[in-house]
């Protein structure tokens, strides 16, 4: 690369005029630069000499119909009378061997005309060529319009693509009919995302062109989900060391894309190599540079079959493809350039008589097939950039006296034709060709992005094959500028039909979230498994849920226990069952009321105790069939007259009844129970329980409605006096439960009081650990286990005498020793 400096010092020292060029005599001369060849000379002149033509190497067929194109489109604008009628254009191009060096000095060569010294003075007269059609690469641009820039001569590049080039201030004179490499990088970026391609190798030429391609990419893919896998760049010395190791790289990558932003020799260097090693698992990607390069496809094997390509746009001018192809040895050239061109390329050879001079070239039968083979994009760039230049002429032409856009009104000098006032009129031309394009600059100079896409496919004839299946157009709508025929793909790496897979990690399955590996970009990652009721790890809205596979949020379904289910029904069963049993042993003590048994264990805290069990019987189908908001105030209540039913029976022979006769029992029973009365009342005043609702149930998807302790205190001041009126209880009758009566009630009243302990102890942790409509069904059965221990262990040994062994329901027997 040259810095600026040495650009100056070279224009102020000599340019020499170059061999190889094509001249065509005209009013305005037009330049034209074009990289005839591939290859310069070897090794590289020193920047002041400049080597002659005939050592460049590799003819480059792409460059010549450019050529071509250029005296195409002078011609036919010469035979057009409505466009520049009083005016002839006439041409000069050269070729520029596709090098910094050998361009600027051809450019110089172009602006100086036949002058071998250009000083300070004479480069201040109008040139011999006011305006250049080129360069074609973006680096010999940046060369030359930093250099022509200081003079003020325009440049119309029909490829260079670099959006480095779109720097006003750097490069005023600087204009171009190829879009900029911004869109080609927008169109890549769309092209990975539509596609799902978050895995890609990148590899670019170290030149302007590929620097600025990734760097645009980068920014466009910037903060999505695409990240690159690795970035290799093709050195411009091509060592087949350095290009083998870009390939093991390549091979030994998980990325399946690959990205190349290269000028065509630097890719031509990389992907022989790639079918070398016969790499065929890999979908390639191919700017404009070399989508179309027809010649890889005469070696390229399946290496490169189902290439996508992003291509300059082609439009099918009338006569011009016609034109640059039919070339015969009836219609030989005259130039030197051409001459050399037709040598190299078709095999031709040009004798010459002494006398009749040029004689008819012998060239090989193959002229015809590499012609029709060669690349025709770029052409129409080309065709434009001419007719740009002929209507700016045009439109200085058409200046009104005193009306002119300089000084004073002035209107521009057509002969000869100062280039900052051709220029000027460039910046703002606008047209329409004869294919119906609208073609104007921008403020930056560049025209619309329009791209076609391309993909390279094998033919019914077994050759490989350039197809169009989409295209790029930013006049578009943002949702409209990209369309890609997928149906028509024929995908790289084997794949056929199928997208291509190229990822670093497999996407999360549902249910899980991305936890990035530690070291690599955001793309590579592990998957890390939801909470229930989470979707991508985020919680659902309330009342919400997620379903079976976390892929979305449902609405949560109300659950209780009904009556439908099969807890249920044996709860509710035993529930009534049990107040029916009460029922009855209540019925047969009222019968009997009278009788001894009945009479020395207090029939009426009998009465009470049996009415009591029984509503806690039947309290329990409280909690069945209905989701629990209605019944919540009265649950914490009813809970506790469980446990105050065992505190109503008397013990028969103490010798404290005297201290306890009817009166004192009655009161002794309503002062504890307004006690616990009491503490419910403050509870429920001050923190109420109130419904609550929270996610449970079979697989998480439910809502289950609870009532809320409300305050933990008043819980807490219930369950610990419930606690002590068991524990005085059973430590009372466990003290009397040897006592000399033939029927000692002290004893079954402590295997009541152990197994109402017993299960209310193991209620806490069963409560606390069952799940939704489960919790409902604890607390129904401890109810239930409770009641029945103390209908049993209390009543059944009575009713077992009062019912089967009357003849020991005496008074008697009640006081017999």
């Amino acid at each position: 690369h040259l810095e600026l400096p040495q650009l100056h010092k070279m224009i102020l020292l000599r340019s020499r005029s170059i061999s190889g060029s094509m001249y065509k005599e005209g009013d305005v001369i037009i330049g034209g630069l074009f990289p005839i060849h591939f290859k310069p000379p070897e090794p590289y002149q020193t920047f002041t000499q400049r080597a002659p033509a005939d050592q460049c190497q590799s003819v480059n067929l792409r460059s010549y119909r450019w050529l071509q194109t250029m005296i195409f489109t002078v011609e036919e604008i010469n035979r057009d009378p409505a466009l520049l009628p009083n005016l002839t254009l006439g041409y000069l191009a050269t070729d520029t061997c596709l090098s910094e060096g050998s361009t600027l000095n051809a450019a110089l060569s172009l602006v100086t005309g036949k002058e071998e010294v250009v000083s300070g003075e004479e480069c201040t007269r109008a040139p011999t060529v006011p305006v250049i059609i080129g360069d074609a690469r973006s680096s010999a641009s940046i060369v030359l319009a930093d250099t022509l820039g200081v003079f003020g001569i325009p440049m119309v590049s029909y490829y260079a693509s670099c959006a480095c080039l779109s720097d006003r201030k750097r490069f005023p004179t600087f204009l171009r009919t190829v879009p900029s490499n911004a869109y080609q990088a927008k169109v890549v970026a769309r092209l990975l995302h539509l596609m799902g391609w978050s895995w890609v190798g990148v590899i670019y030429g170290d030149d302007a062109y590929g620097e600025s391609s990734v760097q645009l990419l980068m920014n466009e893919v910037e903060g999505s989900d695409v990240c690159m896998a690795y970035m290799e760049v093709i050195p411009k010395s091509n060592t087949q060391n350095k290009i083998r190791q870009i390939v093991e790289r390549v091979q030994s990558s998980k990325a399946q894309v690959v990205v190349i932003f290269a000028i065509t020799a630097d890719a031509e260097a990389l992907l022989r190599e790639v079918v070398r090693r016969n790499v065929t698992d890999k979908q390639w990607i191919a700017p404009t540079s070399w989508s179309t390069a027809a010649d890889f496809t005469a070696w390229c094997g399946i290496s490169l079959v189902g290439t996508i390509g992003i291509a300059i746009r082609s439009v099918e001018v009338q006569g011009l493809n016609s034109y640059v192809t039919n070339l015969s040895t009836e219609n030989y050239p005259t130039e030197k350039l051409e001459q050399n061109v037709w040598e190299e390329a078709f095999g031709c050879k040009f004798p010459t008589d002494s006398q009749s001079g040029l004689l008819k070239p012998q060239c090989s039968n193959l002229i015809t097939d590499q012609v029709q083979t060669a690349e025709f994009d770029g052409m129409y760039n080309v065709y434009k950039a001419v007719y740009a230049v002929a209507h700016a002429i045009q439109n200085m032409l058409d200046c009104e006296l005193e009306k002119g856009p300089f000084k004073n009104g002035k209107c521009p000098e057509i002969k000869p034709i100062i280039p900052e006032q051709l220029l000027h009129y460039l910046k703002a031309v606008k047209f329409t060709t004869t294919t119906g394009e609208l073609v104007y600059f921008d403020k930056n100079g560049d025209p619309t992005g329009s791209y076609d896409i391309v993909n390279w496919q094998i033919g019914p004839d077994g050759k490989v094959k350039i197809a169009n299946v989409g295209n790029f157009d930013s006049s578009r709508k943002p949702d409209k500028d990209f369309q890609l025929d997928l149906q028509n793909v024929i995908w790289g790496g084997g794949w056929g039909n199928k997208v291509p897979v190229s990822v670093c990690s497999e996407s999360c399955p549902p249910g899980t979230r991305k936890a990035v590996q530690r070291g690599k970009p955001i793309c590579c990652f592990d998957c890390i498994h939801c909470a229930a009721g989470e979707i991508k790890c985020i919680k659902c809205p309330q009342r919400f849920w997620s379903n079976t596979d976390q892929t979305e949020c449902i609405p949560m379904a109300v659950e209780f226990l009904s009556f439908q289910d099969d807890m249920g029904i044996i709860l509710a069963a035993l529930s009534v069952a049990g107040a029916a049993l009460t029922g009855t042993v209540l019925t047969a003590f009222f019968r009997h009321r009278d009788t001894p048994l009945v009479r020395a264990n207090n029939s009426e805290l009998s009465f009470l105790l049996l009415l009591s069990l029984k509503l806690c019987f039947l309290c329990a189908l409280a909690f069945i069939g209905r989701p629990a908001p209605w019944s919540c105030m009265l649950r914490h209540t009813l809970k506790t007259v469980v446990v105050l039913v065992a505190f109503r029976a008397t013990l028969p022979g103490s010798n404290l009844m005297k201290y306890f006769g009817p009166l004192q029992q009655r009161a002794g029973i309503f002062f504890c129970t307004m006690v616990q009365v009491g503490i419910c009342v403050l509870w429920l005043a001050l923190a109420p329980p109130l419904p609550t609702e929270t996610a449970g149930g079979e697989l998480g998807a439910r809502v289950v409605e609870l009532c809320a302790v409300g305050s933990v205190v008043g819980f807490s001041l219930v369950l610990g006096y419930i606690g002590l009126l068991a524990s005085i209880c059973f430590l009372l009758a466990f003290f009397a439960r040897k006592l000399p009566d033939n029927f000692n009630e002290a004893k079954f009243i402590t295997f009541s009081m152990l197994i109402f302990c017993a299960v209310w102890i193991t209620f806490v942790p069963a409560y606390v650990s069952s799940p939704g409509k489960y919790t409902v069904a604890v607390e129904v059965f401890a109810i239930l286990a409770s009641s029945y221990g103390l209908l049993l262990c209390i009543f059944a040994p009575k009713c077992y005498i009062i019912l089967l062994r009357p003849e020991r329901n005496t008074k008697k027997n009640m006081i017999a020793k």
